[in-house]
């Protein structure tokens, strides 16, 4: 009798410092403010960068370290940041995305760098699936994406509903109440924002490459170089959820031709990388991981993708065939 007592509460004790240990690691974390650092970059889209950013604040399970690229600011987005006491870098013309990620890298305090576009709100809970993922792990070679619930464009990462696609058609109720309905399998290749590295892995590969300036395809091209650089577990988690609101600031820019800039540096095509290494958007099977599948539809890839770029290069800007056509017709 006194044996089984005993052995009762020793077991209570153990489970009561365990729960307690754990508590301890909780509140450590809820209150040091850096988990995440988390950066934004953003061109005079204030209204949208408010909402982002309250969510953050609202709706996050841990607290971040948030870091926003202000490009030009005129809007009143700069004097908006400094008054919020948000940590900040800043151009006074827009220097695209490339340029703003690698700027905000030098703010950067704690051990994970989440990208996050300025036009999206998080969902509660979207950062603690994020942590849970990486604290599975047993290295720091991965690269992990929420999920995006979306107005008007769906893949296989994604969900298609609409709650709003401006500020004042968003339904924020609503999507509160029914963001976990929507059924999504996790998925493979990382790719698109909200997505979280280790900050180390980001070094390792220098950041964003900026010949890609502004921005167009630099998404691929960072997930190319994490390939390269030895990170296979590229994973999409279906329960962080974000709601993005996909506004489209590149159509006020002038865009790089990134889609041909990621030909002629990789040898293949994003859509080829994403299909035979990633598998980006397939459901997630742990056995796919670091395989990647080539054949005589791989080597067709290779080859179509290396002829668009031979006419790329003959018809680019003055090229071969273009002096040609100037000269003849023009």
């Amino acid at each position: 009798m006194f044996s089984s007592n005993y052995n009762q509460k020793l077991h209570l004790y153990k489970y009561l410092c365990t729960y307690f240990l754990n508590w301890q690691k909780m509140t450590a974390i809820k209150s040091q403010n850096r988990l995440f650092s988390i950066v934004i970059p953003t061109w005079n889209n204030l209204a949208f960068l408010k909402l982002c950013i309250q969510s953050i604040q609202r709706n996050s399970y841990y607290n971040h370290q948030i870091i926003v690229h202000v490009n030009d600011g005129s809007d009143g987005t700069l004097e908006w940041i400094k008054k919020a006491g948000i940590d900040y870098t800043h151009s006074e013309q827009n220097i695209g995305v490339c340029f703003a990620m690698n700027m905000m890298r030098t703010k950067v305090k704690t051990d994970y760098i989440l990208f996050l576009n300025d036009d999206m709100y998080v969902l509660p809970f979207w950062d603690k699936v994020l942590y849970d993922e990486i604290e599975k792990l047993s290295d720091n070679y991965f690269f992990l994406s929420a999920t995006s619930i979306q107005p008007h464009t769906q893949s296989a990462s994604t969900i298609l509903a609409n709650y709003g696609d401006s500020i004042e058609t968003f339904q924020e109720d609503k999507l509160l109440k029914e963001y976990m309905n929507y059924k999504i399998n996790d998925w493979m290749g990382a790719t698109i924002p909200p997505n979280i590295v280790h900050r180390d892995i980001w070094d390792l590969v220098g950041g964003y490459s900026i010949e890609y300036s502004p921005g167009m395809y630099s998404d691929p091209d960072f997930t190319a170089k994490l390939y390269m650089c030895g990170v296979r577990f590229m994973k999409g988690l279906q329960a962080s959820r974000i709601y993005h609101f996909e506004t489209k600031s590149t159509t006020r820019i002038r865009k790089n031709c990134g889609q041909m800039q990621f030909l002629l540096k990789w040898g293949m095509t994003s859509s080829t990388f994403r299909k035979v290494f990633t598998y980006k958007g397939k459901d997630f099977k742990s056995q796919k991981i670091g395989t990647f599948k080539t054949g005589n539809r791989f080597k067709i890839s290779l080859i179509r993708g290396r002829l668009k770029a031979i006419f790329y290069l003959l018809t680019k800007d003055f090229g071969p065939l273009w002096k040609f056509w100037k000269k003849t017709f023009v």
